[in-house]
């Protein structure tokens, strides 16, 4: 795919393929010029419930162009993802033919491949594509992104908070195992306004060593998945929850914020869960999310804090345990006498 003389930002280029999608309250037209540059977006939105905030959803629109060959090798991962900003434009830039750039006053974006960058599909739908879409969402809608997973039970949603490895994905899954409706695995989007929490239901990603706590069944299942390799070289199948049949129920609608689990690796012993004060909470939230916090809607969220229901969970020896305290915890947020 040569420049054009007379076009060389490929202006005249009209890409013919499209995908609308509603998700993280927004509306979405995904514009593509390759038909193959779909299977990102299938790969990102596709299945997952379509969540709406009350008012008009904005109108985002991201286009996705196949660029020129770069030479990126295909036999191993391709190089560190670096953000960029300016002039009300945010960006991703991995190498001179692979970057996403949004304009959130606008509501569009751009994600631009180079052929060999499909060989890397979940490096270009995680770092680049879901980019696009979270950045867009987000500051369309005046969110707050959080690094935090969620699950909920009747429209009440508790956000699990820990670091990388804390055991969210795995407490997740056990959750949505459970009957517990799954919202995200650790990319959150919460609305200051309504308390409000949207995410796309899309992958859990899984440690082999955590198949130890499934059925055999449920193992195979999870075994079967993609396996992906994080920037940190850790292995992880990829799990799909949208793929029938489905192991379990997807928040089927934005939940509402219940409270805060901030999730420990000490071992439970003879008291797994206790009560965060509030003033210890909201500090260890905010120290939680650095990125959320340094945003300008961050002085939105502070209310919301004023009185919500915090726990520290520690480990326990099987994740159906650490699951069943937060079933307890849904159920009691949900009843208006308790």
């Amino acid at each position: 795919m040569s420049m054009s003389p007379a076009d060389p930002y490929r202006e005249a280029r009209v890409p013919v393929f499209e995908r609308r999608v509603t998700v993280l309250g927004a509306d979405f037209l995904f514009r593509a010029d390759d038909e193959a540059l779909l299977a990102l977006v299938d790969a990102a939105c596709i299945g997952a419930p379509p969540h709406r905030f009350a008012g008009q959803a904005p109108q985002l629109t991201v286009e996705l162009r196949l660029g020129e060959a770069t030479g990126l090798p295909t036999d191993r991962e391709p190089p560190l993802p670096r953000l960029q900003g300016g002039a009300g434009l945010l960006g991703v830039l991995i190498d001179r033919g692979n970057l996403a750039l949004v304009d959130p006053t606008s509501g569009r974006g751009l994600v631009n491949l180079s052929p060999e960058m499909l060989a890397h599909a979940y490096h270009a739908r995680y770092e680049l594509l879901e980019f696009a879409i979270f950045t867009l969402a987000a500051r369309s809608q005046g969110l707050a992104a959080l690094h935090a997973g969620c699950v909920g039970l009747e429209g009440q949603g508790l956000l699990l908070i820990g670091e990388s490895g804390a055991g969210k994905s795995t407490l997740a899954l056990q959750c949505l195992l459970d009957g517990l409706d799954f919202l995200c695995e650790d990319a959150c989007f919460l609305a200051p306004e309504s308390g409000l929490l949207t995410g796309i239901a899309n992958f859990v990603h899984l440690r082999r060593d955590a198949l130890r706590f499934f059925d055999a069944a449920t193992a195979a299942k999870l075994a079967a998945a993609p396996t992906i390799r994080r920037r940190s070289g850790v292995e992880k199948f990829e799990f799909d929850p949208r793929a029938a049949p489905r192991l379990g129920p997807l928040a089927a609608a934005p939940l509402k914020l219940a409270g805060l689990v901030f999730l420990s690796a000490q071992p439970a012993g003879e008291a797994p869960m206790r009560r965060v004060p509030a003033d210890e909470a909201g500090a260890r939230f905010t120290q939680s999310q650095p990125y959320a916090a340094g945003q300008p809607v961050w002085a939105a969220v502070q209310p919301l804090l004023q009185g919500l229901a915090a726990w520290e969970l520690r480990r326990s020896t099987h994740p159906q345990e650490t699951a069943r305290c937060l079933r307890a915890l849904l159920e009691a947020a949900g009843d208006p006498g308790s």
